[in-house]
């Protein structure tokens, strides 16, 4: 890859790191093995993650970071006097790197004007002067894997690259929550857990159809006696009722969604033996908790975007996808194409091999 560094960065020198994050929480999920790698580069120095507010839990008990910003750009940091605000606050951290994981413009421009003297990041959206170090992307570093992507920027500066897999960490609270939550709900220690995603925030294109979350449900319930958790965003919790009225025995069902933030939302999927989902946020938190996940893909691609560790990819080869629309503007063949005894036998099969579950 082509690299323009117009001043050098001593590590040495480095005391005080920004680390601009991204913006959606699978992205952000895919960020921390470069953050790792960032962290093995700068062991001595104090690093500062800025994200905004929602995506910030990903990030909750991470040993690599140091401190948390949050840019709250729709309430304090809203609009131009906000701009201003949150360039005002940086400058008094006195940082001397940034480095932005985010591709915007306006990453850039908040670096610059926070007076930041090592700006470093993909030269994208025009902002390669506002880099004192731009690494230019070429077609075949925009085709990788998300992961890939993020660690290629270290690799181009010669810098130490972090493990692959993502990792979430859960702290010792959100355990506790997760615990106190589940047994809430009448889940006892013993009790087996498969979680499902049937929504997604992105649009109902990336749906598997709640039906057919159902039926897996009713099966999984009947040959492994196991509760069935629901997770999502409350913009999901629509599709989690169609599921949960569908299903024969609804006593099996828990109900979660909107009911988590990130950190218990990783603390609960860690406890679960399989958690089958959408192409959502969620399915890279569970994967990054090590949980075992079976994906279910459609229009999107899964080159850049699928889960890494341990997991499943299920998906209905058909010559629109990925297409990547929101909406499906036909019939909505690549979901429809994968069957209940598909997600079945993968689900059954990776429950034997973890034994959390028997059957």
């Amino acid at each position: 890859m082509k690299v323009i560094t117009r001043k050098g960065v001593d590590p040495g020198d480095v005391r005080r790191i920004l680390i601009r994050g991204v913006n959606w929480v699978g992205d952000a999920v895919m960020t921390t093995p470069a953050i790792a790698g960032i962290r093995k580069t700068f062991p001595r120095a104090t690093i500062t993650l800025l994200v905004k507010p929602w995506v910030a839990g990903v990030f909750a008990g991470n040993p690599h970071i140091d401190e948390i910003l949050l840019y709250d750009s729709t309430g304090r940091h809203r609009g131009l006097a906000g701009l201003i605000r949150m360039t005002q606050e940086l400058r008094g951290h006195r940082f001397d790197l940034a480095i932005l994981l985010q591709n915007a413009f306006e990453a850039a421009l908040l670096a610059s004007l926070a007076r930041i003297p090592h700006r470093i990041g993909y030269g994208t959206q025009g902002r390669g002067l506002l880099l004192t170090t731009a690494v230019f992307c070429d077609r075949s570093t925009r085709r990788l894997h998300h992961v890939d992507y993020y660690q290629a920027l270290l690799g181009a500066l010669g810098w130490v690259q972090g493990e692959r897999e993502p990792r979430v960490y859960p702290s010792v609270e959100a355990e506790s929550r997760a615990i106190l939550l589940l047994q809430e709900e009448g889940v006892g220690e013993e009790d087996g857990l498969i979680a499902f995603n049937p929504g997604s925030t992105y649009g109902s294109a990336k749906r598997w159809p709640a039906d057919r979350y159902a039926a897996l449900a009713d099966r999984l319930i009947e040959h492994l006696a196991v509760r069935v958790l629901l997770t999502g965003a409350p913009s999901d919790a629509e599709v989690a009722q169609t599921v949960r009225s569908l299903v024969r025995r609804s006593d099996r069902i828990i109900d979660l969604t909107g009911r988590t933030d990130i950190p218990l939302l990783a603390a609960v999927l860690a406890r679960c033996a399989v958690f089958v989902t959408n192409d959502t946020g969620a399915m890279h938190v569970g994967a990054a908790v090590g949980t075992p996940v079976v994906a279910i893909f459609g229009p999107t691609d899964a080159k850049t975007t699928s889960p890494v560790g341990r997991h499943v990819l299920l998906r209905h080869e058909v010559p629109c996808s990925p297409c990547l629309l929101r909406e499906c503007p036909i019939d909505h063949r690549c979901m429809t194409g994968i069957w209940v005894d598909d997600v079945f036998s993968y689900v059954i099969a990776t429950c034997s091999s973890t034994g959390k579950v028997s059957h």
